[in-house]
């Protein structure tokens, strides 16, 4: 492991994270392709597909839980919301995870194309003009957010990420959820989900220990950066940078996979 390796790795977890913190996704939306295609670039050895579902899992777990801690006041986290999504995303994310050893990792990538393509579709869905009600008046169908935080829990534990860049366009198309409120408490939901992720991905063998624990220093110092600046910023340009994000990398799988 040479001074490039750990320069390249620590580069996509600061970046990653600081979006995971400013977005409210857990980043492995960005950190994912990220970590696939941007080492090879430099001469390094590249990840398996498996390898990076395993670093992501573990990394989102710190980068989630700086996020959260950056947004602890003020009344964004959502106590009700966190329980019932929380909940049921932990156990999808166990069965996920754990199944994803036992797959191929062309499937893997697959099922991550797919998911970036649903999030875009979710992201340019109109939506109800919720950020100008009061925080305390935020209602939900709790029965609804709880089945789909646990399908969202599957399908992300099988590519190591804890779902944040779903729940996001979840939260805010279907639950109406203010972009703020989402921000912060999907950052909370994705923390449990990453437990889940990382237990299942440890317990298969599919963590590559020295990696992860770069990409864990990185959460710590950039997620809660990120926090601040999107604290401060409009919340239709986050969505729309957002947005951007998740539609870029999508393009990018689906080209490599298709040709």
């Amino acid at each position: 492991m040479d001074l490039t390796f750990i320069t390249v790795v620590f580069a996509i977890g600061f970046i990653g994270s600081f979006l995971s913190g400013m977005l409210g996704v857990g980043g492995s939306i960005i950190k994912y392709p990220m970590l696939l295609y941007i080492p090879p670039l430099f001469g390094l050895v590249a990840f398996t597909a498996h390898e990076v579902s395993g670093i992501s899992a573990v990394q989102v777990l710190f980068a989630s839980i700086a996020g959260v801690w950056a947004y602890r006041k003020g009344g964004y986290l959502n106590k009700q919301l966190i329980i019932y999504m929380g909940g049921a995303i932990l156990i999808g994310s166990l069965i996920g995870s754990y199944g994803s050893s036992l797959i191929s990792e062309q499937a893997v990538i697959i099922v991550y194309g797919i998911l970036a393509v649903i999030a875009v579709v979710m992201m340019f869905v109109p939506k109800k003009r919720v950020d100008d009600m009061s925080l305390k008046e935020v209602t939900f169908n709790k029965p609804l957010a709880a089945i789909l935080a646990f399908i969202v829990g599957i399908v992300s534990g099988i590519v190591g990420a804890a779902g944040g860049f779903l729940l996001v366009p979840i939260m805010l198309t279907v639950l109406n959820i203010p972009t703020r409120m989402t921000i912060a408490t999907s950052l909370a939901v994705t923390f449990i989900s990453s437990i889940g992720g990382s237990v299942g991905k440890l317990v298969t063998g599919q963590i590559d220990y020295w990696p992860a624990f770069i990409m864990i220093v990185a959460s710590l110092l950039a997620a809660p950066l990120g926090a601040k600046v999107g604290k401060k910023m409009n919340t239709q340009i986050l969505q729309v940078i957002l947005a951007i994000l998740i539609a870029g990398t999508a393009v990018k799988i689906w080209y490599d996979i298709l040709f």
